[in-house]
């Protein structure tokens, strides 16, 4: 499993940083490879990816959630094993840092080369480049969703 870890600041205020990460299905506008993002419920996405002409889709479950301090998942199903973490943390009034933090099992050979070759790093990179190049150019969030899900909780999150 390989970790991967990139942090960005962004130019607007913590809460919209975290309300627009919590937009998953906006994900394909910053994120390569991901073709769609399907929010089932509060704790559960399907994703469509396609990356180096392989197509997967999985699903993942939000395991922690705190409004405007971090967002834990994992993956459920399909043919990804992946977990990973988002953290928001205020700068100032106007700026925000931003940490991602991912394990990753690539699966099939052309994934294991593509690691190996630093893909996967170079792809969040990217990602996280390209999500301070949306929200700066929004210059607000798209939507919010802010409660609270706690590790271990089964059941629907808890309201703020």
């Amino acid at each position: 499993m390989s970790t991967v870890k990139e942090t960005v600041e962004v130019g607007v205020p913590l809460h919209t940083a975290y309300n627009q990460w919590t937009q998953f299905e906006d994900f394909p506008n910053f994120m390569e490879g991901v073709e769609q993002v399907t929010q089932l419920d509060d704790r559960h996405n399907h994703w469509t990816t396609k990356i180096a002409g392989v197509k997967r889709e999985f699903d993942t479950e939000i395991v922690d959630q705190l409004p405007d301090e971090r967002i834990t998942w994992r993956t459920t199903s399909g043919d990804t094993s992946q977990k990973g973490s988002v953290r928001f943390e205020r700068v100032d009034d106007t700026h925000t840092r931003v940490e991602l933090v991912m394990d990753v099992e690539p699966s099939g050979a052309a994934e294991k080369v593509g690691d190996v070759l630093g893909t996967i790093d170079r792809r969040v990179k990217g990602d996280m480049k390209r999500f301070k190049e949306f929200i700066e150019e929004r210059g607000g969030e798209s939507g919010a969703w802010r409660g609270r899900i706690r590790p271990g909780e089964t059941g629907g999150p808890t309201p703020l």
